[in-house]
């Protein structure tokens, strides 16, 4: 009998000091009240009735959720603030010798460090620095931490949620600047529209004048090319007259002198149209006067018909 209740107790005592340890945790063990080791994840041994665990935790990261809290800005203006705070074990033995009931304690500095952050700046500054705070409050804590064994890896602030009051100042101040603004704006647009304006006539006068001064340019060498060709035209007429002319007097000299019927005619005909170029002459618009004695026309053509017959019989 005594056997028997021998052996059970020895079974239990080995079952009891067989401890596993999950995968992600740790323990400490005690030996007679005082630390002895750490257990690392994995099937461990304790002597039991001497040793016992006395602490198991994770030493991944975990998540520690920080209730609302009020706080007053530089400017004694009330919000309320909540953070989300990631932090891990890196020490196990700092973090349960170090400090009692870890949690609460963590909690407890974020929220004074909140607070005092809060505290330095202005509302304003709390929606846009949002970024910087979240930065220094790492900062702090992971120095306020370092001696319970603690990493804090990350804080982010959630929600920086103004009094009543003080939201519905807001929105009449965020409407009222958006009412400057687009004041602003249409101002600007009026403006910009009138010196568009303003520009676009003046461009057009520009463009206006500079037509007009082409055009006139343009008539101007038109009349001077058209006065050229012209006068070369005259010029060009003038010289086959000229030409026509002396092929007439040549022909008719020629046959002059191979014809001696055809030479009175001939000098009469000589005589004719010296009576007709001064007759043109008189008409001209810029001739002069000729004064001629009537009775000296036949002399006149006398005169001339001798003149012919010298030449032909030159």
């Amino acid at each position: 009998m005594w056997e028997w209740l021998i052996g059970l107790m020895i079974i239990g005592g080995g079952i009891s000091s067989v401890k596993i340890i999950q995968q992600g945790n740790e323990a400490l063990v005690e030996r007679l009240g005082v630390y002895d080791r750490k257990l690392a994840p994995g099937p461990r041994f304790v002597i039991p009735g001497v040793e016992r665990v006395a602490y198991q935790e994770t030493i991944r990261e975990k998540v520690l959720d920080i209730p609302p809290q009020p706080c007053i800005t530089r400017d004694n203006v009330s919000i309320t603030v909540d953070a989300v705070v990631y932090w891990r074990i890196v020490d196990m033995e700092k973090a349960y010798y170090k400090v009692q009931n870890l949690q609460n304690a963590m909690v407890n500095l974020v929220l004074t460090q909140i607070r005092a952050e809060m505290g330095q700046l202005e509302l304003d500054e709390t929606f846009t620095a949002r970024s910087q705070i979240n930065e220094i409050l790492l900062r702090d804590l992971d120095v306020a931490t370092d001696p319970w064994g603690v990493k804090v890896t990350r804080v982010e602030l959630r929600d920086i949620i103004p009094s009543q009051a003080v939201q519905e100042s807001m929105e009449l101040q965020m409407s009222a600047e958006r009412r400057k603004r687009a004041a602003i704006l249409t101002s600007e647009g009026d403006r910009e529209s009138a010196v568009n304006s303003a520009k676009g006539r003046a461009d057009a006068q520009v463009l206006e004048a500079e037509a007009r001064q082409k055009s006139v340019i343009l008539q101007a060498e038109a009349e001077q090319k058209a006065t050229i060709l012209k006068a070369q035209a005259e010029r060009q007429s003038q010289v086959l007259k000229a030409q026509a002319t002396a092929e007439a007097i040549q022909i008719v000299t020629q046959a002059l002198k191979n014809d001696s019927q055809s030479a009175n005619a001939g000098k009469v005909l000589l005589a004719l149209g010296y009576l007709d170029v001064s007759n043109a002459i008189g008409q001209s618009e810029s001739s002069k006067v000729m004064f001629m004695d009537p009775r000296s026309v036949p002399a006149t053509i006398q005169a001339m018909l001798s003149m012919v017959d010298t030449e032909s019989h030159s």
